[in-house]
Formats: structure tokens, C-alpha cells, sequence
């Protein structure tokens, strides 16, 4: 009763007070809910966990070494090759030898040329990074696009059946070394023989997950509306593989590596320095006192840097999975 008399003490008049609302359907069904970012939530899932904050630390100096530093360091190979007693240096020799170079240089002492075997490693690096990348993005580009193609058509599967069957016999690293031998070892040639036939096995395993959902109802609607196959597997099928392609391509970028570094071992190596051929040129020191920080180092550089990518992408892998955005 009190609160009836306040109103109307304020001398407003009822169609003052009250004013009607009316029933609009698309505001009913507007969702108050905060928006969803994909992305956002990939990221806050992954940095959640603090190990991959300090793997992703160490996979971005590793970077910065690898791409940055030969920049500055002016590495050349044969700058001491005919100094005398300058090659297979341990590093306390190497800083007394060259004393007027930067420590850093000789922290782990000189190759069979002379060189610093430091400045060789990072030079090296870079060498097998850049060809694992880009191996990555050729097979997995062409892997997920003729992969998903050839999941959903059956016309198409009828065709690739039989090329995976005649080519996926055959033996991998066979057919690198062939190719390799017969193009002369190098940089784009071992891009070419790690990439003319890599992408079909990714295209295999690409087809058998689409597989799995490419005859669901939303699929089947698509296709009756004319829609065709290749925007129904871009569009309605592959942004529900985003995870199962990062995780795939965690462990194609440090095969690469181990690829390059198998070929040096057994004499396939490239001309540039590579952490491949570092190891391969390095293999007689392995137990020579003195010498052997030549081939663990590498050998180490190399595990590293393929552990950690690997890593980097299982992690990625498993925060791209939405069901993990709970």
C-alpha cells in the first residue's frame, strides 16, 4: 500500500508508468551466452599447461639460433682449413689457437676443417629446419586436399585405391635414395624425393577419416541440395579434422629430419652443410678422445629440435580437439 502511494505521488499517469511490449520472435531467440572463439580456445587449452609454455620457449630459441644467428656469426667453413693445427680442436685448444675470435664461436671446439664446430651446427639447423618445413607444407597441403577429395568421392576412390596400392608398397626411404642418387644430392632434390610420393600416405589416412563422417545426415542434406564435393569436404568435413591434421603434422615436420640425417648417415648427403651431413662427416670422432663433442653435439641438436617439434605439435594437437574446450 505504501508503495502504491510513492508511485503515484510522483504525479505520473499510468500509460506513463507502464508501456507495452511486444513479442518479437528473433529477439526470443537470441542466445545471452558469451561467443565462442575456436582459436581462443585452442590457445587458452594449450597454454593451460605450463610445460608447453617452456617447450614453445625453447622451440622459439632454437629458432632464433637456427635463422638469426648465422646472420651475424659470418660462418665460413674453409676460413681456417689451412691453419695448421687447427682441425679436430677440442675447445680449450680452439679459444688458445684463435684468440682474437669470440668465445662463443669455439665453445665447443673445431671440425674437421678447421671450422667452428658451434657455428656449424646453428648453420645446419637452419638447413634441416627449412627442409622440413617445407616438405611439411608441400605433402600436408596436398595430402589433406586429395585426401579429402578421395574420402568423399567414390569415383576418385576407385582410382586412388589403386595408385596407394602399387606406390604404398613400395619402400619409403628405397624410393628417397633412388631419387636422391639419380638426381645428385641437394637441397631441392631431396625436397623432391621426400615430397613426390609423401603426401599419398597422408592422403590415405586423410580419406580414411573422412570416411568415418562423410555419410552423416548433414552430408547427405548438402549433397541433395547440389553442393558440390569438393566444398562439401572443405566446408563440412575438414573443420572437424583440424586436430587429427595438427597432430599428423607433429610427427611428418621431425621425420623429415630424421630422413635428412639416415641419408647423410649412409652417404646420400646434401652438398650444404646440414646437421645430416654434420653427423655423417663427424661419425669417426664418435669415440676419438677429444673429438667427440663433433658428433654428439649434433646428433644432440638434432634430437632436441625433433623431440620438441614434436611435442609442440602432439600438445596442439590435443588442445584443437573442441571436446578438450570444457
Amino acid at each position: 500500500m505504501n508503495e502504491l502511494t510513492d508511485i503515484s505521488s510522483l504525479g505520473l499517469s499510468e500509460e506513463e508508468l507502464f508501456s507495452r511490449v511486444d513479442n518479437d520472435s528473433l529477439a526470443a531467440e537470441k542466445i545471452t551466452a558469451p561467443r565462442y572463439s575456436y582459436w581462443h580456445s585452442v590457445f587458452r587449452v594449450f597454454f593451460r599447461k605450463k610445460i608447453n609454455i617452456v617447450i614453445l620457449a625453447l622451440l622459439a630459441i632454437i629458432i632464433a639460433f637456427a635463422y638469426i644467428y648465422p646472420m651475424f656469426s659470418n660462418y665460413d667453413r674453409f676460413a681456417h682449413v689451412l691453419v695448421e693445427g687447427g682441425k679436430h680442436l677440442t675447445p680449450q685448444k680452439a679459444l688458445e689457437m684463435h684468440p682474437d675470435d669470440s668465445a662463443i664461436h669455439w665453445i665447443l671446439g673445431s671440425g674437421g676443417a678447421g671450422e667452428s664446430t658451434f657455428d656449424a651446427i646453428w648453420v645446419g639447423s637452419r638447413i634441416s629446419l627449412s627442409l622440413a618445413f617445407v616438405c611439411a607444407l608441400i605433402n600436408m597441403t596436398i595430402g589433406v586436399i586429395v585426401g579429402a577429395v578421395w574420402g568423399f568421392s567414390k569415383k576418385v576412390d576407385m582410382v586412388m585405391q589403386e595408385v596407394y596400392n602399387i606406390i604404398g608398397n613400395v619402400p619409403y626411404i628405397l624410393l628417397i635414395s633412388v631419387v636422391v642418387m639419380i638426381l645428385s644430392a641437394s637441397f631441392w632434390s631431396l625436397v623432391f624425393a621426400l615430397t613426390v610420393t609423401g603426401w599419398l600416405a597422408i592422403a590415405y589416412f586423410i580419406r580414411t577419416q573422412v570416411v568415418i563422417i562423410r555419410d552423416r545426415e548433414y552430408n547427405l542434406a548438402s549433397r541433395c541440395l547440389g553442393t558440390s564435393t569438393l566444398r562439401i569436404a572443405m566446408k563440412n568435413i575438414m573443420p572437424f579434422m583440424v586436430s587429427v591434421i595438427v597432430t599428423l603434422a607433429a610427427t611428418e615436420i621431425p621425420s623429415y629430419i630424421s630422413y635428412e640425417v639416415f641419408l647423410s648417415y649412409i652417404g646420400l648427403t646434401m652438398s650444404d652443410i646440414s646437421l645430416g651431413k654434420l653427423i655423417g662427416t663427424a661419425q669417426p670422432s664418435m669415440f676419438t678422445p677429444g673429438m667427440q663433442l663433433e658428433f654428439w653435439a649434433p646428433v644432440a641438436i638434432a634430437s632436441i629440435i625433433t623431440v620438441v617439434l614434436y611435442v609442440v605439435g602432439q600438445n596442439l594437437g590435443d588442445a584443437s580437439d573442441p571436446r578438450t574446450h570444457m
